[in-house]
């Protein structure tokens, strides 16, 4: 409810601030002796004055060898006042609508910045609790409750910036392209009023500002994927952040067509081609001038063109195998296998699964001065100076099978094919394994006995996969608790649905997603990998015949010593990394034995 202003607005006071906190026994006699003197030397300033007691890196009496931060300062204050604290998830803001309430400069005067606005509520973050005349003024202009939240003061400026930069640069594109609402090029069901639309051009400089906001903010959130999709009126931009993808931002559609121009631009596409698919790559670096590489795909729909850019962090290939989430028997039976000097080794999952990023974790390691690494994509999926790296162009004859057929001449010892998809192209893979090499390569199977049947039916003869496959790894990716994680009694029924038909010792906790400003509420943050890792015995050589059963071929590797995707995640479960729901969501397949 809207409150009675019955005393005059007032910025808070860092007096004050040093007294509440002194009251909470929350400072040393030191450190309020520091205080006194930071605050005294900022009087004139203008800083916030939590900003100014973060600064002097006060001690955390509750937590040994801790300073208290500019966020815990806030937190302890919205909870001083009694005001709820908001962590700001700029995915879950509206931001054409948050900017188009105030002026960026009354915002900025008044150090608030609108979250949340519907026909009943408007919420509105502040760092300055006792200034309220812009409620008054608010009041005027919108019916409904005003709610006010309490927010770090860092924070709101940094998204007071971003926001209305994104909104100038929006307005300013929409502006030059006469009439933003009406529909544009390339949609199959345009309306006869392409006339009426000015052309904006993709170097346009509102637009360049918006891909560069649209990539680093992707970058910030540490998006794997960004999506721009063309709807009848409208385009989407998504990001895929830990597997799940998030709503973002919606763009008019002739200022959509012209951030994808730019992109295409950028990616050395051609930006007239509109009906095929094309392929291209960005390499840009992020705020920390880290080196960032965006894989750029396009798709006719029947709105419009669609594109996907999936941005891969180059420090992913040197990344450690405990990093990656093996284990370390899944890393002494993962070694014993890309130990051998020939045979094909094959990594399966779905698309998504983490396959490019373990293979290139494993060829890095593998691509000493004293070998020679080829490899042989489609596409290449990240450009790696150790290795020989070819692209697949079917345009002009270049395949997977003559792609090996190339390599097999170039004095190879190790090969990757990119993908495993037909007869052909199994056949070069298991010759080339034949003749003294050790091929990698992926499929698209459930689990890791499926790939076996899955080269048999591709026409593969049984003799010749009993002699070459070294082994088989299916892997997925599952969701790793944030720290804010809490601990709970375990839930049997639901740990036993996971391990069946095992008897694995059920832990006598595990943990669930809280949710906090760096997980952005969602309790996650960043994946982790779970394994199953069949290797070929004379056990399973046996059972490798033509349309041999795939169901028995697990439960004689299982018998051998493969664990199941569930039984990797369940471990993980155990060691408090993920939850029992994440793992049956990644790993839904049960059993059998």
């Amino acid at each position: 409810m809207r409150e009675e202003h019955t005393l005059e607005d007032r910025k808070l006071d860092v007096q004050q601030i040093i007294a509440w906190l002194a009251a909470d026994s929350m400072l040393t006699p030191k450190d309020l002796v520091k205080c006194q003197k930071y605050a005294q030397a900022a009087i004139n300033k203008h800083k916030h004055p939590l900003k100014t007691l973060a600064e002097c890196e006060l001690a955390d009496q509750s937590q040994l060898g801790k300073r208290l931060t500019l966020e815990d300062l806030s937190q302890w204050l919205a909870k001083k006042l009694g005001m709820t604290y908001y962590y700001f998830d700029p995915l879950r803001i509206d931001v054409a609508k948050v900017t188009s309430l105030f002026s960026r400069a009354y915002a900025s005067n008044y150090n608030i910045l609108p979250i949340k606005i519907s026909d009943d509520e408007i919420v509105v973050a502040t760092a300055e609790p006792y200034v309220q005349a812009w409620q008054q003024d608010l009041a005027k202009m919108h019916a409904g409750q005003i709610r006010c939240v309490f927010s770090n003061p860092e924070e709101i400026k940094r998204y007071l910036d971003e926001f209305y930069n994104f909104s100038r640069s929006l307005k300013g594109a929409g502006y030059q392209t006469g009439q933003e609402e009406h529909s544009a090029i390339q949609n199959f069901e345009q309306l006869v009023e392409l006339s009426k639309i000015g052309d904006l051009d993709a170097n346009n400089q509102h637009v360049v500002n918006l891909v560069n906001w649209l990539m680093q903010y992707a970058f910030d959130q540490r998006a794997s994927d960004i999506h721009i999709e063309p709807r009848r009126g409208q385009g989407n931009v998504r990001f895929r952040i830990d597997g799940i993808l998030h709503q973002v931002y919606q763009l008019p559609k002739p200022i959509l067509n012209a951030v994808l121009s730019r992109l295409k631009i950028l990616g050395r596409m051609n930006i007239a081609e509109k009906r095929l698919p094309q392929d291209g790559r960005i390499k840009t670096q992020n705020s920390s001038g880290k080196e960032i590489e965006l894989r750029l795909s396009t798709m006719p729909t029947a709105f419009g063109e669609k594109l996907v850019m999936r941005i891969f962090d180059p420090d992913v290939v040197l990344r450690d195998y405990m990093q990656l989430g093996f284990n370390k028997q899944e890393l002494e039976l993962w070694n014993r296998m890309i130990g051998q000097s020939h045979g094909i080794i094959l990594v399966t999952g779905p698309t998504g699964s983490g396959k490019t990023t373990t293979l290139y974790s494993t060829l890095k390691r593998l691509a000493t001065p004293e070998i020679n690494l080829c490899t042989v994509e489609d596409p290449i999926e990240q450009i790696e100076p150790s290795f020989n790296q070819m692209q697949v162009q079917t345009n002009i004859g270049l395949d997977f099978a003559s792609g090996i057929r190339t390599l097999m001449r170039q004095d190879p010892d190790i090969i990757m094919v990119g993908e495993i998809r037909d007869h052909e192209t199994a056949e070069m893979a298991v010759q080339a394994s034949l003749t003294g090499h050790l091929v990698f390569s992926t499929l698209h199977t459930n689990n890791a006995p499926a790939a076996v049947t899955r080269l048999l039916n591709i026409g593969v003869p049984a003799f010749l996969l009993q002699q070459t496959l070294l082994g088989v790894m299916a892997q997925r990716l599952i969701r790793v608790l944030c720290h804010c994680k809490t601990a709970v009694a375990t839930n049997e029924k639901q740990w036993q649905a996971l391990v069946a038909p095992f008897k694995a010792s059920m832990p006598p906790k595990t943990y669930q997603a809280v949710g906090c400003k760096e997980c952005r509420n969602t309790g996650y943050a960043g994946r982790i990998g779970i394994y199953e890792i069949l290797e070929n015995t004379p056990g399973l050589q046996s059972l490798i015949v033509e349309n041999c059963d795939s169901v028995l071929l697990q439960k004689q590797a299982i018998k051998e010593g493969m664990r199941p995707l569930r039984l990797s995640g369940a471990e993980k479960v155990a060691a408090g990394i993920t939850t029992i729901d994440e793992v049956m969501r990644v790993a839904p397949e049960r059993i059998e034995l």
